[in-house]
Parts: structure tokens; C-alpha cells; sequence
């Protein structure tokens, strides 16, 4: 177990980020988060016992973030910064996800390491895991995953005796935060405004879990975290159609969940490719490949593994909140 006094965290005023710093903070560990300039004004959620160092971490050289570092002592980073799997950057995708995803992030480690940080937690995605159990398949058709995998070897390679590198793989997360609005009815229900049903592929299913639960996993990654160990988190794990019904009581929605064939869900992703194709954009996942290759399988996690060889019960933690009682509160901010 790591002596953690003071940690720092890129991306914490984020939907995680900042849920994480809470709980550092419920431990007695002063935390510190970096904000953007212009977010100052958006800031006034941010515990008073939270500091806030400005920087732009994407535009800022080597020499510049180890200032940022070295002016305190810190035991850990947090590094909670996307893009993720929703964003559509200009083609080619694979660019965009690895300048940030890989590059960057590689930057923001290595400065880290250089001004004495012993150890870093890397904010990932189940995506990587499960390409990891595919053998690379994933890699090959969706840039984002090829790009999450590669931001966790590339990291890796600055693990040494005195410096290591965690990654936590998180699923599908649920929750509400101050002055948010949930991603989840553009990212599932909005293709279906105007239709009297949702239409999904039929025998997937996905890990799931909710914002405090991943606050739990990264403070005790950053506690028992090894150098180059990949820890998939989940707390639950549900059926698409289930997840989806559970979406809809919660927006006090009427309809109901259609499943079809994965191959006609795929047919009907096509013009949406063909679209972004027309405005010089790709998006991070393939998305006729997301339906035969993922959304259309059981993406499930076992709860336990990671949550025992991260010392939970140790830390007194147990996952945070039931996920699917999340997915219901959550919905409800679209509540008609």
C-alpha cells in the first residue's frame, strides 16, 4: 500500500475526475486538479480543499508540465483525460484518438516521471480489454480501440523500479453530477425520437457500473496499483435489452425494446458512415462492426477480480452505488 499525501489529477473536473478527488479527499489526501483557463468561471462546484492548477495539458510542452509537477510534491496522478468512443473527429480517426489518446498522454506520464511522481493511474476503456481477449480483432476495424490499446503499451514502456503505470478498463457508467447533462439519451435513444420503438441487436450485453464506483477503483489503483497491470472494473452486468428498459423507466418512456439481428442493425449504420464520409469525419468506431462485433455480444466483467486484487474491502469500499438503480435515477433527468 502506497503513502499517499498529495495527488494530482488531469482531468478533474470531469464527470470522474472529480467524483475521484471526493474520495481522495474522504481519505485525508489533499488532491489538486488541472483546469483550463477558460473553465475558472464553470468552477464553482469544486470543494474549496480541492486546489486548481491551470494548464492546457494538450498544448503545453514536456518542459512546461514538469514545471506544473515539480512546484509540489506529489505522490500519484490521475490521468482522466479522453477523448472517448462518442467523439467524431475529422478523418482520419486513427490520428485524432492517437495524438491524444497515445501521444499526449504518453507527454503528460513522462513529465510525471521526470519530476519525481512514483505513480500514475490511467483512466481506460473495457474496449481494450476485451480486444485483449480477441486477440487485436477490435484493433483492425475501430480506430478508438486501436488507440486505447496502444496508449496502454506505450505507457507501459516508462514503467521502471521507481515509476509504474495502472490502467483502470471501465465499462458503460452511470450517474448524475452538478451541472451535467447525461450522455446517455443522445448515445442510446435519440436515433429513435419519432419511432414507436427502440430497435436493438439482439444477444448483447455490457459491463456496468456508476460514478462513485470508479471513484473507489481509482483511488485504490492509486493505493495497490501495479506497474503495466490493466484492472477491468465493473460492479454488475446486464443485457442490452435489460439496460435499455431500465433507461426508459427512468424517462417514464412507454416504448419497448425491439431486438433483431445484428447483421440488419449493421445494414442500417451504413448511411451513417457514408455521412461522415461526405463532411471529412470518421467516427472512433466502425459502426456496422459495433453491431456484429459489440453490441450484439456479452461484454461482461467479473465484479470481483479486480475489487480483490485492489484491496476494496481493505479500503472499506464495496463499488459504489447498485448500478442498475443508477441507470433508472439518472434517466430521469429526461423524465417527460
Amino acid at each position: 500500500m502506497r503513502n499517499l499525501k498529495r495527488v494530482i489529477i488531469a482531468g478533474g473536473t470531469g464527470f470522474l475526475g472529480y467524483a475521484a478527488a471526493e474520495q481522495f479527499l474522504k481519505k485525508g489526501i489533499k488532491v489538486d486538479i488541472i483546469a483550463l483557463e477558460n473553465e475558472l468561471p464553470n468552477l464553482n462546484f469544486v470543494d474549496k480543499q480541492i486546489g486548481i492548477e491551470l494548464c492546457d495539458l494538450f498544448n503545453s510542452s514536456l518542459k512546461e508540465i514538469e514545471k506544473l509537477f515539480g512546484e509540489n510534491k506529489y505522490d500519484a496522478l490521475v490521468y482522466a483525460l479522453g477523448p472517448d468512443d462518442r467523439y467524431t473527429p475529422n478523418a482520419p480517426a486513427y490520428d485524432f484518438f492517437h495524438e491524444r489518446l497515445v501521444d499526449n498522454c504518453k507527454k503528460v506520464l513522462t513529465a510525471a516521471k521526470n519530476s519525481g511522481i512514483n505513480h500514475c493511474v490511467v483512466l481506460s476503456s473495457y474496449f481494450a480489454y476485451f480486444n485483449k481477449l480477441q486477440n487485436g480483432k477490435l484493433a483492425k476495424y475501430h480506430p478508438y480501440i486501436k488507440c486505447r490499446s496502444e496508449q496502454q503499451i506505450e505507457c507501459s514502456t516508462l514503467c521502471d523500479e521507481k515509476f509504474s503505470v495502472s490502467f483502470l478498463e471501465l465499462p458503460y457508467i452511470f450517474g448524475l453530477a452538478e451541472g451535467r447533462t447525461p450522455i446517455w439519451k443522445d448515445s442510446f435513444l435519440a436515433h429513435f425520437d419519432g419511432f414507436k420503438s427502440i430497435f436493438f441487436p439482439s444477444g448483447g450485453g455490457t459491463a456496468i457500473i456508476d460514478r462513485i464506483g470508479v471513484a473507489e477503483a481509482v483511488v485504490a489503483c492509486t493505493y495497490f496499483g501495479k506497474a503495466s497491470e490493466c484492472y477491468p472494473i465493473a460492479t454488475d452486468n446486464i443485457t442490452f435489452k435489460e439496460l435499455l428498459k431500465l433507461m426508459l423507466k427512468g424517462m417514464n418512456d412507454k416504448r419497448k425494446v425491439v431486438l433483431i439481428p445484428a447483421f440488419l442493425c449493421a445494414l442500417g449504420t451504413h448511411g451513417m458512415v457514408k455521412k461522415h464520409k461526405k463532411q471529412g469525419k470518421e467516427a472512433g468506431l466502425y459502426y456496422p462492426k459495433v453491431m456484429t462485433q459489440i453490441m450484439s455480444k456479452k461484454f461482461y466483467i467479473d465484479p470481483k477480480s479486480s475489487m480483490e486484487k485492489l484491496h476494496f474491502t481493505e479500503l472499506g469500499y464495496t463499488g459504489g452505488n447498485d448500478a442498475k438503480e443508477e441507470i433508472v435515477k439518472t434517466m430521469k433527468f429526461f423524465e417527460k
